[in-house]
């Protein structure tokens, strides 16, 4: 088991970590069966019903199936799991496998472009607002992700369907964490200042080609971050 802390956990986090890093690691390969909740807590050094509590949390994203009578099983994460899951993997990127980065700016690509034209339509004012704040913009990675981070949120809170916020939400532990990597990049700040601009000016000429601007930057943000790691 893999434990990297910077500071003492509390049972349930430690009891948590102990166990997602095993899963992570493959200690506990999918389709393998945890040991005990007995056998957990003696491990661990924590109650059993702190170990109860946590693979009750962990059942709900995803992560294994409680089966009662029989022993609790390790999901193939991937394809049982939910999006609640992408937070607590968050914590975890040193496990995250290759391409993930890829997957999730492929997903962003195919959500968020019609959702961007729409919002700027209902909310032009609130657009004009935000996106003119960009030349105000420290030239710095955690300055650039959160101005981003903010900027999606407008687009999926004036869309005006409530579940893209939903969906957006749970990206935002991972999206926050990976963004901070990519806007590290100065190729990638530069181009998302290009990007700002021109969506200012597609939100002032009526809003005319907003979704084509989106998806060309998000198209552009992927092959940036794909020649930065080959």
């Amino acid at each position: 088991m893999i434990v990297n802390n910077d500071k003492p956990l509390r049972p349930a986090q430690f009891t948590e970590e102990k166990i997602l890093t095993s899963i992570l690691d493959k200690t506990f390969s999918p389709g393998s069966n945890l040991p005990s909740e007995r056998v957990l807590a003696e491990k661990l050094g924590v109650t059993r019903p702190t170990v109860r509590e946590t693979l009750q949390g962990l059942a709900k994203e995803g992560w294994i199936e409680i089966r009662h009578g029989k022993p609790t099983r390790v999901n193939d994460y991937w394809e049982k799991g939910g999006l609640g899951m992408l937070g607590t993997m968050a914590k975890y990127a040193g496990f995250l496998p290759e391409g993930f980065i890829t997957n999730l700016l492929e997903f962003r690509l195919n959500l968020l472009p019609s959702c961007a034209q729409a919002a700027a339509g209902n909310a032009p004012d609130i657009f004009i607002e935000h996106l003119g704040r960009a030349k105000e913009l420290r030239d710095d990675s955690n300055a650039f992700a959160l101005y981003d981070w903010e900027l999606q949120e407008l687009m999926v809170k004036h869309c005006r369907n409530i579940i893209y916020p939903l969906v957006l939400n749970d990206f935002s532990e991972v999206y926050k964490r990976l963004a901070s990597l990519y806007f590290s990049l100065e190729i990638a700040r530069k181009s998302s200042c290009r990007y700002y601009e021109a969506f200012l000016a597609a939100v002032q000429d009526s809003g005319k080609g907003v979704e084509n601007i989106v998806r060309g930057v998000f198209e552009e943000s992927i092959r940036i971050w794909n020649q930065v790691q080959t």
